[in-house]
């Protein structure tokens, strides 16, 4: 006898190992469900639903696949139920056939599912018989005349005649029987099966069949059984299938159940599920069942939010770089160029990089059939519609970066304005699109994904370059349009008018630029230097858009320049981003002008103010009467101390645009700054007059009319503007130092506190508090302060000086000293540190230091007397320390 012969695989697990050998990716994925699997029953952590969602082409039957051979590999019985199945019995009809082919076969549950089927066939069969006998008189009266043929027949038989059904005369059903009906057929209408008996199938006849089943049989359980099946099946059927599942889990370590295309099945087994989950009329379920379901949505928080611990959710992103360069490595695809041009085609989306990796591209002219790949995808994400215009609709519709109600009238039917005509029905094709799984509602607009939006696009460029073009010159007629039109509107006296301009002209630059227009990249390249303007938030949008119009179009240049000015901003703002620009762009002088100004500003607000200054010099040797460069070079100096530089520069602002409130005030700040409040209040004067709500223009008179010596009339303006806005930390400030001079030391203080409750983190607030409590003797408070304006600026001069005269106060002379020190280090010239200085050197005897640091302060303070007084201190002790001359 001879040697047996091991047993020869089928195809489909030849297949199966086939694959599973070139799964690449997932790993995180992976490695949570086999964790689970890893988990004791009872163990806290584990998760007993995954719910894996994304995008079509996200490669989510794959996973749930690869689950599957995981869970078997673990010793589990598994079924994979997949958008074959159309209603709950038919998904337990599949569950119970997976197990049988594992050996594991669920004979009540096949009993009573064969049943199900039986009666269900009965009904079609005697509704289809009932339809053909009535057919001709519904054929030829129609429903009114039925409607009058049944109210005669049924006066002609008086009040005692039996109801009759109008279908041939049978008995009227049970109303139970009636309302259990139209529910089944509901639930029914989504079985494919079933779709061709969809309009046969009456719920009287289906009712009267079950009534049949209940009372032809006599009183048997068995009876009752059968009718359940017909009207309510699931009730029947799902007792059934818990024992059944209960029994099998005794026999393996898991029981896994996979419900894939969950977004064409959740709507009948989603709350079937639910049930099952958090509820027990049916039976309990087996503690080491583990559920898997995978769609494009996340499941729905309503019904499932309560069960949130139990759930793992695992959304799928497409491909990183590491796993796309893994695939394509895996099916031999090594060659960089190659790769690269994959990586740019697919973003990741593993439909697409699965479909290229197959065919084993070696060059770049392997990839020219590249639109055959996203035509791949573009059929996966529209598979489930068959409505030609529902399908064109969303490929003309991915164009847009963004769509609203208009936006899509102009992509579908090439029209701005509506006659009237279809209007309805693209109402209804708006709200289809807007129902479709890749496309993000966001309010009054909406998104496609990118990576469902990308193949549709390129899609589009590849079958057809001259519509792909002609589209975009549409669309971008109808933004410059929209434009024009809020611009007519004068929206701009809002600030939402001026980004809704530029909102759409974003929009329409996009579309010039894919559509290949003359002179849309040089335009789009200065509207960039106008973004900067703004921000480095809208200068990236600018950059992002010419990336995406570069990748749209397949124009390299576009794109490159995108790219540049993205990594531009990401490393230093839009100062780097504009070096770029005026490097290569060619702008013409006012763009050159206004991005050095713009340059200018950006170093200004890092710090950077004798740089910013040399940028507001080219600016203004480029364009001279740009007022706003003046104005910006006037702030830059005033930072490095330049205050008479600072006015002369906003004399030039002020001759070149006159009555600009932001020159007034600065202006005015500088005078007082100078030492000069009668000139500073003079233009805070004419800034009020010009604008008497901006709060600035009050607190800046206020602080002038303080340095005046005008106490009430400072304090009024700081009222003022603190009525106007109760959180301006600086005119709280001012007005604490005016209450200081009018000996308000508890309002003050209040003043203070209110300040440093706004801006906990702003360390010249806390030294001015801590000021105030030094100077109500609260010494150890005002510590607090200090220690917290060092922490938070650790180069704060002020901040160490005031810190050394509150410990010198305390008694900690040598703390004290320290930070004295640190102010003269930061600041030599500081004339208050090295006086208090001075006086610590005295009380420490140390005579000659002291007079070191009186004469330092003298010089720089001549006339003060506060510094004269202590100068006359550290002279007399040092004239006593020195020692007797000896006789001559």
């Amino acid at each position: 006898m001879g040697r047996a012969q091991p047993p020869i695989p089928t195809m489909q697990e030849l297949i199966r190992r086939r694959t599973r050998q070139g799964f690449v990716g997932r790993t995180a994925e992976r490695a949570a469900f086999r964790a689970g699997l890893a988990l004791p029953v009872d163990d806290e952590r584990r998760r007993f639903l995954f719910h894996v969602h994304g995008n079509a082409g996200m490669g989510k039957t794959f996973l749930v696949r690869e689950w599957e051979q995981i869970a078997r590999e673990h010793g589990a019985l598994t079924a994979y139920v997949d958008d074959g199945v159309g209603s709950v019995p038919e998904a337990m009809a599949v569950i119970a056939d997976r197990f049988a082919r594992q050996g594991r076969r669920f004979k009540e549950l096949d009993r009573l599912l064969t049943a199900h089927r039986e009666h269900r066939y009965e009904a079609e069969l005697a509704a289809m018989a009932a339809a053909e006998q009535e057919g001709p008189r519904h054929r030829a009266a129609g429903g009114a005349a039925d409607e009058g043929d049944a109210r005669d027949a049924g006066d002609a038989g008086g009040p005692g005649a039996p109801a009759r059904a109008r279908l041939g005369g049978a008995a009227e059903p049970s109303a139970a029987s009636m309302a259990a009906a139209r529910a089944t057929l509901v639930a029914l209408g989504l079985v494919p099966v079933v779709g061709p008996f969809a309009g046969a199938v009456d719920p009287a006849q289906l009712a009267r069949q079950a009534d049949r089943l209940r009372t032809g049989i006599g009183t048997r359980t068995r009876a009752r059984e059968d009718a359940e099946l017909l009207l309510a099946p699931e009730l029947v059927l799902t007792p059934a299938l818990l024992e059944e599942l209960s029994g099998a889990a005794a026999e393996a370590p898991w029981l896994v159940l996979l419900f894939d295309t969950y977004e064409r099945t959740g709507a009948f087994l989603d709350p079937w599920l639910h049930d099952l989950v958090s509820g027990d009329r049916h039976g309990p379920l087996p503690g080491n069942l583990v559920l898997v379901t995978a769609g494009q949505r996340p499941l729905d928080a309503t019904r499932w939010g309560g069960l949130g611990d139990f759930v793992l959710d695992l959304p799928l992103r497409p491909f990183t770089e590491a796993e796309s360069r893994g695939l394509l490595a895996a099916r031999g695809v090594l060659a960089p160029p190659v790769v690269e041009e994959v990586l740019r085609l697919t973003g990741g989306l593993p439909v697409l990089v699965s479909t290229l990796a197959e065919a084993r591209p070696a060059g770049l002219d392997d990839l020219a059939d590249a639109g055959d790949a996203s035509a791949t995808a573009v059929e996966r994400f529209l598979r489930w519609e068959g409505d030609p215009v529902r399908r064109a609709a969303a490929l003309t519709c991915a164009l847009p970066r963004w769509l609203d109600a208009e936006v899509f009238r102009v992509a579908v039917t090439g029209e701005a304005e509506g006659t009237g005509a279809g209007a309805e029905d693209l109402h209804a094709l708006f709200a289809w699109l807007r129902a479709l799984p890749f496309v993000t509602d966001r309010g009054d607009r909406v998104v496609f994904h990118d990576v469902v939006r990308a193949p549709m696009v390129r899609l589009q460029r590849t079958r057809s370059p001259r519509d792909w073009g002609e589209r975009h010159r549409r669309l971008a007629e109808a933004f410059a349009g929209w434009r024009a039109r809020a611009a007519s509107a004068q929206e701009g006296s809002e600030p939402w008018g001026e980004e809704r301009r530029r909102e759409l002209r974003l929009a329409e630059a996009y579309h010039r630029l894919c559509a290949g227009e003359r002179g849309a990249l040089a335009g789009m390249l200065r509207d960039v230097v106008d973004a900067c303007g703004e921000d480095t938030a809208v200068a990236r949008r600018w950059a992002e858009a010419l990336a995406q119009a570069g990748q749209d179009a397949d124009d390299e240049d576009t794109a490159r320049w995108g790219r540049d000015l993205l990594g531009a901003l990401e490393r230093g703002g839009v100062h780097d981003a504009l070096g770029v620009l005026l490097l290569r762009a060619a702008l013409d002088t006012g763009h050159q002008a206004y991005a050095h100004a713009l340059r200018g500003r950006a170093l200004h607000r890092d710090g950077a103010h004798e740089r910013a200054v040399t940028e507001y010099d080219r600016a203004l040797a480029l364009d001279p009467g740009a007022a706003t460069a003046w104005q910006g070079r006037a702030v830059a100096r005033a930072h490095t101390g330049d205050h008479a530089g600072a006015v002369a520069d906003l004399d030039r602002a002020d001759a070149l645009a006159p009555d600009d409130t932001t020159t007034l005030v600065l202006r005015g700040d500088y005078h007082r700054l100078l030492g000069d409040p009668d000139a500073a209040v003079a233009d805070l004067d004419r800034a009020v007059a010009l604008d008497p709500v901006r709060r600035s223009t009050w607190a800046s008179r206020g602080a002038a009319r303080h340095a005046q010596g005008r106490l009430d009339e400072a304090l009024a303006d700081l009222d003022r503007a603190l009525e106007l806005d109760g959180e301006y930390v600086w005119a709280l400030v001012r007005r604490a130092r005016v209450r200081r001079s009018r000996g308000e030391h508890e309002r003050r203080l209040a003043d203070l506190h209110h300040a440093v409750a706004l801006d906990p983190d702003a360390p010249w607030v806390r030294c001015e508090r801590g000021d105030a409590l030094r100077a109500a003797g609260r010494d150890e408070e005002a510590l607090a302060d200090y220690d917290r304006a060092v922490e938070l600026d650790p180069l704060y001069v002020s901040a160490y000086a005031s810190r050394g005269v509150a410990r010198f106060r305390l008694g900690r002379h040598d703390d004290a000293l320290a930070d004295l020190d640190a102010a003269v280090a930061l600041l030599p010239e500081y004339a208050w540190a090295l006086r208090h200085r001075a006086v610590l050197h005295l009380e420490l005897g140390s005579p000659e230091r002291a007079l070191a640091d009186a004469e330092r302060a003298r010089t720089l303070l001549p006339g003060d007397p506060a510094v004269a007084d202590v100068h006359e201190r550290a002279a007399a002790a040092a004239r006593r320390a020195e020692p007797p001359r000896p006789p001559s």
